[in-house]
């Protein structure tokens, strides 16, 4: 058991100075003053002086076996390593694959999620790709989602030249599957739908909601501020209902041009519909109007945070309203409220302390300590 006393709580709204009991891998009791464990050696207690203390971010689009490719084999990204997951705040991480669903299997993330899991943070992936027909493991996504615990949805892509240019029927039959899935499975059961540059942007989007009885939350278009045109679509969606997920970018200025969107995004349609996700280990290749090669390097999950604070510090977002981008918003996203995404009695112990200057100091994942005082002690088995 751990109690964490006098933490200045957000849960990611704010709950003033709370002392947090944790048991084993859950929270079971938040309370002005938890003292009666203080004479009990067996019990750890942990104070953090008035911290801030906020709920482990969830990181829903992570391509944790390494993506890349698009510039050939010397271009692959290297697989994630879980020291960075975890120094990076990420206690909740959703695997897919991306371009290349060829050499980077199925079969090879669902190992590496199992690994994640073992390791001490909460892991699940994707079935499918970029390219259609969509990759599986068993020759059909809805069986996929049944018949393994760790999927839990499906990715595609749309308006990319490097996607299948799937269409607003075959985005309908997709998220159909995935949906009755996950009915059948109790899971999200949702389209994780990659969004490139193309002049389509939303269009095979708005036309699978608008011809087929798919709940709209069902679908999760990303990258949604990769230009202009393409945002003022995703506004656009989460006026609908649905929900949108941005991209943090890998420098400051990425992240406050970024920044900027987000704030006009929250103006116009509110902060319950928005995830922010890091791409971690995918390529962020960059191409010329020839869609030509001419630049590959990749992202990793530190641009969260670095995004966040952005927000919060330079664009007077509020604190917990930027946090619900990377808590309950995903946590709602992937059917796990209540579980992942906040701190409350019967929620996963996903803790982050932050320090003086809103830096991550340390970080619990399912009760464990991952980080204490910026010391990483979560790793992989060989790093």
């Amino acid at each position: 058991m751990k109690v964490i006393k006098h933490a200045n709580l957000y849960a990611p709204q704010p709950q003033g100075i709370k002392d947090i009991l944790i048991e084993g891998e859950k929270i079971v009791r938040i309370a002005d003053h938890i003292d009666e464990y203080d004479g009990i050696d067996e019990v750890e207690k942990i104070d953090v002086d008035g911290h801030i203390v906020v709920p482990g971010y969830l990181d829903i689009h992570e391509h944790i076996t390494g993506g890349g490719g698009e510039g050939g084999p010397t271009t692959r990204v290297p697989e994630s390593q879980l020291s960075i997951i975890v120094g990076a705040g990420v206690t909740t991480v959703v695997g897919l694959l991306g371009t290349d669903g060829i050499s980077r299997s199925l079969e090879n993330l669902l190992e590496k999620c199992k690994s994640y899991n073992e390791l001490g943070i909460t892991c699940w992936m994707l079935s499918g790709s970029y390219g259609l027909p969509t990759v599986t493991l068993t020759g059909d996504v809805e069986r996929d989602i049944m018949l393994f615990s760790q999927i839990i949805g499906v990715k595609t892509a749309m308006s990319d030249h490097r996607s299948s240019n799937i269409t607003g029927e075959e985005l309908i039959r997709l998220g159909t599957a995935a949906r009755r899935a996950g009915l059948l499975s109790g899971k999200a059961g949702f389209v994780t739908i990659h969004m490139g540059d193309g002049p389509a942007k939303l269009d095979p989007l708005f036309y699978a909601v608008e011809h087929a009885d798919v709940p709209i939350t069902k679908y999760l278009p990303t990258h949604m501020t990769r230009n202009a045109a393409l945002w003022e679509d995703g506004i656009k969606f989460m006026k609908m209902g649905g929900f949108v997920d941005i991209t943090a970018g890998e420098t400051l200025d990425e992240n406050r041009k970024t920044a900027d969107m987000v704030v006009h995004a929250f103006a116009e349609a509110g902060t319950d519909h928005m995830t922010m996700t890091s791409d971690g280990y995918g390529s962020m290749p960059k191409f010329n109007e020839k869609k030509e090669l001419i630049g590959l390097t990749y992202s990793t999950p530190r641009s969260l945070h670095q995004l966040l604070k952005v927000l919060v510090e330079e664009k007077a977002v509020p604190l917990e309203e930027a946090l619900k981008l990377l808590t309950v918003n995903p946590a709602f996203m992937i059917n796990m409220k209540g579980i992942k995404g906040t701190i409350a009695p019967g929620a996963d112990a996903d803790i982050i302390v932050y320090d003086d200057k809103m830096d991550i100091d340390s970080v619990y994942a399912r009760g464990r300590a991952a980080v204490i005082h910026k010391e990483i002690l979560m790793k992989g088995k060989f790093e």
